[in-house]
């Protein structure tokens, strides 16, 4: 019995699409291993909420106003959103406090480091124990930067602390 592939589907085969031309959150789940594109948005909001924990309201409030773009391309509800309602806290609760409360950053128990970065990543992203959370993150770093003007750029590296900065730098 004769295959009878269709042309699209034989080209689509032989040229892969570059991950610059992908939907966000397509790049994460190709570039950080994930299973699929619900997996990479669960996680991307959990990345750009310890993110903005890191950050004052008005450094966040500016990178959301980039963020305009869809996240995925496609007919499901639960993935038509913006690549800035993935930014903004889905809990509302988090999302007020997270407006009024100053940056997790210097001394006391609430300092985010490298460490508690990626320890959160891990642990509220639900990732799976074979998944490499570095990888992941550079994946939405990547994804993220492609979205962002270059003054952004620098501003979030301004505040990501030293391993993950260099994380954000390679993406």
């Amino acid at each position: 019995m004769e295959t009878n592939t269709p042309k699209t589907l034989e080209q689509r085969k032989s040229s892969p699409i570059a991950t610059k031309d992908m939907p966000f959150l397509e790049k994460v789940m190709v570039k950080g291993n994930l299973g699929d594109v619900y997996d990479a948005r669960d996680v991307t909001e959990v990345v750009y909420r310890v993110m903005r924990d890191l950050m004052t309201t008005e450094a966040a409030d500016r990178v959301a106003e980039e963020l305009h773009k869809p996240a995925e391309i496609t007919d499901e509800k639960a993935l038509q959103m913006e690549i800035a309602d993935l930014w903004k806290d889905t809990n509302p609760v988090v999302g007020l406090l997270s407006r009024v409360r100053p940056p997790w950053q210097g001394p006391g128990i609430f300092k985010i480091d490298s460490d508690r970065f990626l320890f959160r990543v891990a642990n509220e992203g639900g990732l799976q124990p074979n998944v490499d959370r570095e990888q992941v993150v550079k994946a939405i770093f990547s994804a993220t930067k492609d979205e962002l003007s270059s003054e952004r750029i620098q501003e979030i590296a301004s505040w990501l602390p030293d391993k993950v900065r260099q994380l954000w730098e390679e993406a």
